[in-house]
């Protein structure tokens, strides 16, 4: 059973719709564009719209793993970091598209079922809080976050690239 296959209501419905309209900005940001494109750096900075897809897709992955397996499946597998934010020669938009579609079900089945209150501890880093723990809907805050923030990168650098913009 996936999520189209039932009725969310309440707090899943609100967690569902919100995640999914920040998704859509990002999406709708790269709509038509080439590969070309989409690996261009426009701005100063280092990032370009496929990176920014490809970043966003690993961030979801990520902390959908730390939702039912805490820090430790969060961190079984190896991440890329200088790379995730740039197009390699041989991806397409649209496989990272694809992917991150994928992602994006993973965690919408999550959001209909897991327990929003059950927690872990957050991995050992700089920027958390030694020995705090996050709900799975703290996860999901997180991740509606750093999707809206991104999302507003990239209509920056789509509007940089030809004029485009999305939000505005």
């Amino acid at each position: 059973m996936t999520t189209t296959d039932r009725v969310l209501t309440g707090e899943r419905a609100d967690l569902l719709q919100t995640i999914g309209k920040h998704r859509g900005f990002l999406r709708h940001t790269v709509q038509g564009l080439t590969d070309a494109q989409a690996a261009t750096r426009s701005t100063a900075s280092e990032l370009c719209l496929g990176g920014l897809i490809k970043h966003v897709t690993s961030v979801e992955h990520r902390w959908a793993r730390f939702m039912v397996g805490g820090a430790e499946a969060m961190e079984s597998e190896p991440v890329d970091w200088a790379g995730m934010f740039r197009m390699a020669a041989d991806e397409t938009l649209t496989d990272l598209l694809a992917g991150y579609a994928a992602t994006a079900a993973r965690t919408d089945e999550l959001i209909a079922t897991l327990d929003l209150d059950a927690d872990h501890p957050l991995p050992v880093a700089p920027w958390f809080e030694p020995g705090a723990s996050w709900s799975v809907r703290r996860t999901l805050l997180h991740v509606i976050a750093e999707t809206a923030q991104h999302a507003g990168h990239a209509d920056i650098i789509r509007e940089s690239i030809d004029g485009a913009k999305t939000m505005g």
